[in-house]
């Protein structure tokens, strides 16, 4: 008799029979979910369901592998995992062998009575204005007197260079040029699988004011191994005041987990040259902001 505190009642261990121990729900979705159930709580409309069918029903949909055979047995267990998930109802709507091997491949789409308080969302937000090519060469240019040394690479075995291409190559991303285009920063991209002993030692011999590091390959956590690494080793080789500024990005990272990591920035998904050009001229320039409007900044050379 399953007795996992995360379900609502007994169920049987397969993960299949009748589902009579579920509580009537007076708000049910046709599929189980609190349909047009009350927003409860002093924040009213600040709390927020999912939204799958119909307003305010609370379905969701979950996928995941499992290391059992395709079959029915593989699809109880897929249904006892998202029942001790909190999902009411599940089905599972897909599911197929991977490979040919004893692994498989589900979607389950089900009820949860989970809200969100708005409220309490936390993110990591942008603390400096957005600034052209022309602002940042003339902030750089006019406040820093030299040019900016911004070393980049995909570290260990990553060889993908999509991302660190699109920061750093001057044909950019998402219509914006790379940080090859501006003429106030020296860019290196040492391209795939650098190791981090290479990269720190070439940061050095560059005098790089920042290091600039993608990661796409997450197996067992690697970007993150990674990456303490890489700032380990900049923190041992260099003093405090000399270390170059380490940035990271990739789609798994969390950028509220700079600090936990050791880099001084993290960006995510969606991130476009003129993010972190903006970023590094903020956190190495002396008061550059605020900046004179583009307007004004026509003869910038």
């Amino acid at each position: 008799m399953n007795t996992d505190p995360w379900t609502t009642g007994p169920r049987p261990e397969n993960g299949t029979g009748p589902h009579e121990d579920l509580p009537e729900d007076p708000y049910g979705s046709p599929y189980g979910g609190p349909a047009n159930a009350p927003q409860d709580g002093p924040e009213g409309d600040r709390v927020i369901r999912p939204y799958g069918d119909t307003t305010d029903d609370g379905m969701v949909q979950l996928s995941f592998t499992l290391p059992l055979p395709h079959g029915p047995r593989a699809e109880g267990a897929a249904l006892q995992l998202a029942r001790r998930m909190g999902m009411e109802r599940p089905l599972v709507v897909h599911s197929k062998a991977v490979g040919g091997t004893d692994f498989s491949f589900f979607v389950v789409y089900g009820a949860v009575a989970h809200t969100v308080d708005l409220d309490r969302v936390v993110v990591a937000e942008r603390d400096y204005p957005l600034l052209s090519a022309k602002e940042a060469d003339a902030a750089v240019r006019d406040r820093l007197g030299r040019r900016l040394v911004v070393l980049g690479a995909c570290i260990g075995t990553d060889a993908h260079t999509v991302g660190i291409d699109a920061i750093l190559n001057i044909k950019g991303f998402a219509g914006e040029k790379g940080l090859e285009y501006y003429k106030q920063m020296r860019v290196l991209n040492l391209g795939a699988q650098v190791p981090v002993g290479e990269l720190v030692r070439r940061a050095g011999a560059e005098r790089a004011d920042a290091v600039l590091v993608s990661q796409a390959v997450t197996q067992r956590d690697a970007h993150l191994t990674n990456v303490r690494e890489l700032s380990a080793e900049l923190r041992a080789t260099f003093a405090e005041h000399e270390r170059p500024l380490l940035v990271v990005g990739g789609p798994r990272f969390d950028p509220a987990a700079a600090a936990a990591l050791g880099a001084d920035r993290i960006f995510g998904r969606g991130t476009t040259p003129g993010d972190v050009a903006s970023y590094l001229v903020h956190a190495l320039v002396p008061s550059a902001f605020p900046v004179v409007p583009e307007a004004v900044l026509e003869d910038v050379g």
